[in-house]
C-alpha cells in the first residue's frame, strides 16, 4: 500500500507562520485525493479484532499502516509490536512511529486506531462493508469512519508537515495505532508499559471522537466510563414441555426480562442504587435533532430526566446489547433452563467503574426473581474522563481548529467511553490530552453503513496540520508562558 502525494517539493521552507499555514493548507488539498485513496485501501481490510474473527486480517492493517507511516520519511523509528493481555494472551499488533524532539519543541503522540468493529449482517448494508463505495459526499464502509480516518487524520497531516518543511522540523512525534480498541484494548496497559519511553509526549491528541455537526469541529472534554459484563440467569435444571409445566415452574426468559426491567424506571432511566450522575453545561440540543440523529421510528420519544444532552454525557446508562436465546425461527415449545445476556453500562464522569460495577451487580443479586441463580463474568471496565481545559495545548489546538474549519469549536462531552484515555492519563500524569476525531452525527459508527463525510476528513487533517505545524514554531517555554 503507498500514500500517494500529489504535491512536489520545490525546496523552499516557509519563514513566516502565515506562510506556512498556507503552504500546508494548499498541500493538503492537492493530498485530499491521496487520502481517500489511502483510506479506501485500509477499509477494505476486514481488521476485526474481536477473537472470533481471522487475526491475520488485523497483521495485514498494522503492517499497512506500519509502511504509510514510513513513506512520510518522519520518523527515526517505526515498528508493529505486540503486548501481553492481563490473561496471558498476546494482543492485537498495533504500530508505533517516533521522531525525537529537537531544540526544545515539545512532543506530540497522534492515537487512533485501525481495528474494526465486525460488520453485522451484510443484507443491513446498501454496500458490501468492506468495498468502500462514495455517495455523495461520504465513503461508506466498516471503519470508514471508527477509525481508518483517525489514522489518514494522522498520516496526511504528519506528510503536510514534512512536505511544508523539507522534513527539517524540531518538534518531536510519535504516533500510535493500536490494533484492538473495538475488542477492550485489553493489551493497551502493558503496551503502554512496554513502550512507555517511546511513547512519552507533552501533548497526547486521540482522534476517535465526534464533531457537533459537518460543518462545526467539536473537542471533547468528558467521557463517560463503561462496565460492560455477561449476565447469566437459571432456573431449571433442564428444558421442559411448557405445555406441562408452564405457569407454574419459572423460566429463565421470565426471570431474566424481569430482572432486566428492574434496572430502568418507567421514564426509561436507570434506577440501580448507587450509581450516580455529574452536571455539567451543555447547549441546546432538542428531542427533535435526537430523534433525527438517533433514528426513531413511529411515535417514539426519549428516556431519562434533564436535558438531552445531560442524558447523553452525565448520566448513566444501561443497555442490553446482545442476547443467547433460541432464535423465533427455531424456538419450540419449551421452558429455557438458562438465558445469557451482554450489559453494555455507561458510566458518569465522576463515579468509579469499579464501584459502579458494584453497585450494578449488588442490584441484579438483590433483584433476582424466583429464587434464580445469576452468574456474571467476563467483566471490563473503565474509568469515565474530564479534559483539563486550563492548559496551553487546548488553547492551540482550538486555535488550529477554527483555521482549518472556518468555525470556532464547541466544547462536547460524549456518550460513549475510550476507557484508555484513563490508562493514558495514569502513565504520563504531565501530558496534556486532546480528544478530536472525524466523525459527526450521521457517521453511524459501529452499525450497518458506517461513513465518513469526506468534507470532515479533509477539515480534520487541516486542523490537525495547523496543530503541528504551529506548535513546531514554540518552545515548550514559549507554550507555557
Amino acid at each position: 500500500m503507498k500514500f500517494t502525494s500529489m504535491t512536489e517539493n520545490t525546496g523552499a521552507i516557509p519563514s513566516t507562520e502565515s506562510e506556512l499555514q498556507g503552504t500546508v493548507r494548499r498541500i493538503v488539498e492537492q493530498n485530499m485525493p491521496g487520502s481517500v485513496s489511502t483510506l479506501t485501501d485500509l477499509v477494505r481490510i476486514p481488521s476485526v479484532s474481536w477473537d472470533a474473527f481471522d487475526r491475520a486480517f488485523v497483521a495485514q492493517s498494522a503492517d499497512a499502516v506500519a509502511s504509510l507511516l514510513e513513506q512520510t520519511g518522519a520518523f527515526d523509528s517505526v515498528i508493529v509490536s505486540q503486548a501481553e493481555t492481563p490473561e496471558g494472551s498476546l494482543g492485537q499488533p498495533a504500530v508505533l512511529a517516533s521522531r525525537a524532539a529537537k531544540n526544545g519543541r515539545p512532543t506530540v503522540l497522534l492515537y487512533a486506531h485501525h481495528d474494526v468493529q465486525p460488520p453485522g449482517d451484510d443484507a443491513d448494508w446498501e454496500s458490501a462493508p468492506y468495498e468502500p463505495t462514495i455517495r455523495g459526499d461520504r465513503l461508506y464502509g466498516r471503519g470508514a469512519s471508527d477509525d481508518k480516518a483517525g489514522v489518514v487524520s494522522h498520516i496526511a497531516s504528519v506528510r503536510a508537515l514534512v512536505e511544508a518543511t523539507s522534513n527539517e522540523f524540531d518538534l518531536g512525534l510519535v504516533v500510535f495505532i493500536e490494533g484492538e480498541e473495538e475488542f477492550g484494548s485489553r493489551s493497551f496497559s502493558a503496551f503502554l508499559d512496554k513502550h512507555r519511553d517511546q511513547l512519552e509526549a507533552d501533548v497526547i491528541v486521540v482522534a476517535d471522537s465526534d464533531n457537533w455537526n459537518v460543518d462545526t469541529p467539536a473537542l471533547t472534554i468528558s467521557l463517560r466510563g463503561n462496565v460492560t459484563f455477561k449476565l447469566t440467569v437459571r432456573t431449571l435444571e433442564h428444558a421442559s414441555h411448557s405445555g406441562m409445566f408452564g405457569g407454574a415452574a419459572p423460566d429463565a426468559m421470565l426471570a431474566a426480562v424481569r430482572l432486566l426491567a428492574s434496572l430502568h424506571g418507567d421514564d426509561g432511566s436507570v434506577a440501580v442504587e448507587g450509581l450516580v450522575g455529574s452536571d455539567g453545561a451543555t447547549p441546546d440540543y432538542p428531542e427533535s435533532q435526537l430523534a433525527n440523529e438517533a433514528g426513531f421510528v413511529g411515535g417514539v420519544t426519549s428516556i431519562g430526566r434533564g436535558s438531552i444532552l445531560s442524558r447523553l454525557w452525565f448520566q448513566p446508562a444501561i443497555t442490553v446489547t446482545g442476547i443467547d436465546a433460541p432464535s423465533v425461527a427455531n424456538a419450540s415449545n419449551t421452558l429455557l433452563p438458562q438465558v445469557a445476556v451482554r450489559i453494555s453500562s455507561r458510566i458518569a464522569p465522576g463515579q468509579k467503574a469499579s464501584d459502579a460495577f458494584e453497585a450494578i451487580e449488588s442490584h441484579l443479586r438483590q433483584h433476582a426473581p424466583f429464587g434464580a441463580t445469576i452468574e456474571i463474568s467476563d467483566v471490563d471496565l473503565g474509568d469515565a474522563f474530564l479534559v483539563d481545559t486550563t492548559g496551553w495545548a487546548v488553547r492551540e489546538a482550538k486555535t488550529a481548529m477554527k483555521d482549518g474549519w472556518g468555525v470556532d469549536p464547541v466544547d462536547t462531552g460524549i456518550g460513549g467511553s475510550i476507557p484508555f484515555i484513563s490508562d493514558l492519563a495514569r502513565v504520563f500524569p504531565s501530558a496534556q490530552i486532546l480528544v478530536t476525531g472525524v466523525e459527526d452525527p450521521d457517521t453511524r459508527a459501529h452499525s450497518p453503513n458506517e461513513s465518513q463525510h469526506l468534507g470532515v476528513l479533509k477539515r480534520a487533517i487541516l486542523s490537525e496540520a495547523f496543530l503541528l505545524a504551529r506548535l513546531n514554531g514554540r518552545t515548550l517555554a514559549e507554550l507555557s508562558e
